[in-house]
């Protein structure tokens, strides 16, 4: 049985905790004007108009640099939605979504976003599989070896330390991460049950 339905948060939106099972592809259907504080839904095939997406002022920087500013271009565009578990609300860290990869990219996109206040750091969304990427330079694809690992804790946790090692970049990094959490949260639901 998965548990995956069971966890869902109950929300009118897509929520980091959502991905807690790992990244989730996703098909735009519909961009619409939200509200002053979340301006932006993002209607997905998968969670439909009763979840949106509702990315941060970052990640909608991204999606403009990748597409451009008219949100009727998205519709049909596919991204990779992952939870980073490292980010920040204030001063806690509580997680939320991020963009792995774009539709539409020939190569790999580099943003320069806020991080904290008057600080910013590099962030690269990677083009889908199917197009030429670059290997980083230790010529490894990290996600495909993670999709190898079978779930396996060792694997995955050998897997991340390797990738810190050849300095991949910070989203292969977050998503082996997000799904190390992912096992490790699986394994404590099975030794409790």
């Amino acid at each position: 049985m998965n548990l995956t339905e069971s966890i869902a948060p109950r929300s009118d939106q897509l929520n980091a905790d959502d991905l807690m099972s790992g990244p989730v592809l996703v098909t735009i259907t519909e961009v619409k004007q939200g509200t002053p504080d979340q301006p932006v839904n993002v209607v997905t095939a998968e969670f439909g108009p009763g979840r949106p997406y509702k990315p941060s002022k970052s990640m909608r920087r991204v999606m403009v640099m990748a597409w451009g500013a008219e949100s009727k271009e998205y519709v049909g565009r596919q991204l990779t939605l992952f939870r980073n578990p490292s980010i920040r609300f204030g001063k806690d860290e509580v997680g939320g979504i991020q963009i792995a990869s774009m539709s539409g990219l020939e190569a790999p996109l580099t943003v320069a976003l806020t991080v904290t206040r008057g600080k910013r750091a590099p962030f690269t969304v990677q083009p889908f599989a199917d197009a030429p990427k670059p290997k980083d330079e230790s010529g490894r694809d990290w996600l495909k070896e993670l999709s190898l690992t079978d779930s396996n804790m060792d694997l995955i946790s050998a897997l991340g330390a390797a990738a810190r090692t050849a300095h991949a970049n910070d989203q292969v990094i977050a998503v082996i991460r997000s799904e190390y959490q992912r096992v490790k949260a699986e394994s404590i639901q099975i030794e409790g049950a």
